[in-house]
């Protein structure tokens, strides 16, 4: 993912509630629709202002009350003009999400997208400074051997005890990134902590997770503005617009 973008104001969270359409979901469709079809595609209509954004492709649920199933959903820190935007991670989220196979076009009638454009863009004061259900969040850390570690009385070394592999430069040199958008909490049922820990997991850290990295993370939080559409809408959209299935 790229670099948080500086200079995020309020003012793009205000425009982004009034952006934040259906037409944006459809495009992402449209733009899978013809990749995979050859077909012509409809030309987008939205303003094209520019916002860092995540497009997800959900399947829906076999039965009701059953929860959708991820397919993929990747996005950019970076603001991008939304109709290339949207275009471009439609495609890389449906192609290039390393957790799943490529999305096929007999799955298009089985999926959902959901468009996200990240506004509100905050530095934390702490790795607990956000809300749950509110707040995205974006942490990054150093390797944890460069973390001080508050000192214990049981912290003195043993003259007995083996030294530890020292990681090489390369490795020292590597900062953790990871992102979770402001629904995955809640959905998933974490609290702060939880979310924290798994965040550090999902950046790369496979160590131990102590309160000292915990307090080492920094923390950019952030809000979206989302819009979802199913297939079947899509299509009622294409085919009013004249474009051929």
């Amino acid at each position: 993912m790229s670099a948080d973008a500086p200079g995020l104001s309020k003012l793009a969270g205000e425009e982004a509630e009034q952006v934040c359409l259906p037409e944006h979901c459809f495009h992402s469709f449209d733009t899978l629709f013809c990749a995979l079809t050859s077909k012509k595609p409809i030309p987008p209509t939205f303003p094209d202002g520019k916002f860092p954004l995540f497009v997800t492709w959900n399947t829906k649920p076999s039965r009701p009350g059953k929860p959708h199933k991820l397919r993929g959903c990747i996005g950019t820190f970076e603001p991008l003009p939304l109709a290339d935007g949207l275009a471009e991670y439609a495609l890389t989220s449906a192609f290039h999400d390393h957790r799943f196979r490529k999305i096929e076009e007999w799955e298009l009638e089985t999926l959902e997208c959901t468009v996200e454009l990240l506004t509100h863009f905050e530095e934390a004061d702490s790795y607990l400074d956000w809300e749950i259900g509110v707040h995205g969040i974006r942490v990054s850390f150093p390797h944890p051997s460069l973390i001080p570690v508050a000192p214990s009385p049981s912290s003195a070394p043993s003259p007995l005890g083996s030294v530890a592999a020292v990681p090489t430069r390369s490795v020292l040199k590597h900062t953790f990134h990871a992102t979770y958008l402001p629904h995955v909490a809640e959905e998933q049922g974490w609290d702060k902590i939880e979310t924290i820990d798994s965040a550090i997991r999902k950046a790369g850290w496979s160590g131990r997770i102590s309160e000292d990295l915990r307090r080492a993370v920094r923390v950019r939080r952030y809000q979206s503005r989302s819009c979802s559409a199913t297939w079947e809408e899509y299509v009622a959209w294409r085919t009013e617009k004249g474009g051929s299935m």
